[in-house]
């Protein structure tokens, strides 16, 4: 499989009156799995839409690498899954149909799709649910089939908006070995989230406030470097040296 990265550089976002990001540089590496982690109005949204290209940035520009070459979106775009804050999975359609509509929609053949759909639904505890309608599917069930559908495609990168949100504990844990799955089979996960603890799931951390980045590395580097006993602590004493 062909690595893809993302590089992020020196982007600024306005909208009007609001700065949602302000001069942003990172990278996003293959083979992690990466926690952006922040606030509401962090800019956290901004910064995926303007990396799956929906948003235009004001300055800077966000380049893809493909096995160390510089690309465009338009040749690895196929090779993206996102999942938006707010999914639109159709509510009268069950778990098993969601699946056959997305493996049409990505054209897989029947016999690569029985094989992931067996292995998907078992990975996401949903095999017993198979034929229950999304719309009266609990929370953190309807979040974990909207991720298996994504991975149906068998993407490269995928980015996740907040998929925790709201999600009980024992669903968030479960989702969250889903994507220690899909990292250790090569996938770029990228995944924001407001929920300081997650910092601590991921093996890369982006924190940011006001469209500004406070800090990046892997969680226990960053705590020692700013001895800081937990993800909240350390947010706080970051967000004060951005005031200061």
């Amino acid at each position: 499989m062909n690595s893809l990265e993302i590089y992020v550089e020196n982007i600024s976002k306005q909208f009007k009156d609001v700065l949602a990001l302000d001069d942003v540089s990172m990278r996003f590496e293959n083979g992690n799995l990466y926690g952006v982690i922040g606030p509401a109005g962090a800019g956290k949204t901004t910064l995926f839409r303007i990396m799956l290209d929906l948003l235009r940035a004001n300055t800077g520009r966000i380049v893809y690498r493909k096995s160390g070459r510089d690309v465009r979106y338009t040749q690895i775009q196929e090779n993206i899954a996102y999942m938006p804050q707010s999914q639109s999975l159709y509510s009268d359609l069950s778990v098993a149909e969601h699946l056959d509509f997305f493996r049409k929609l990505y054209g897989l053949s029947d016999a690569d799709f029985e094989h992931k759909k067996r292995e998907l639904l078992h990975l996401a505890r949903l095999d017993e649910f198979a034929d229950r309608p999304a719309g009266k599917l609990s929370g953190g069930m309807y979040k974990k089939l909207g991720l298996i559908c994504a991975l149906l495609r068998s993407p490269q990168i995928m980015l996740l908006d907040e998929p925790t949100n709201g999600v009980d504990p024992i669903s968030r844990r479960e989702f969250w070995d889903l994507l220690h799955g899909a990292r250790n089979q090569g996938i770029l996960v990228l995944i924001t989230t407001a929920y300081m603890d997650e910092a601590e799931r991921c093996n890369r951390v982006v924190m940011m406030e006001r469209g500004r980045v406070l800090a990046v590395g892997a969680p226990e580097e960053l705590l020692d470097k700013y001895n800081s006993h937990n993800f909240d602590e350390l947010f706080l004493k970051r967000a004060e040296a951005l005031d200061e």
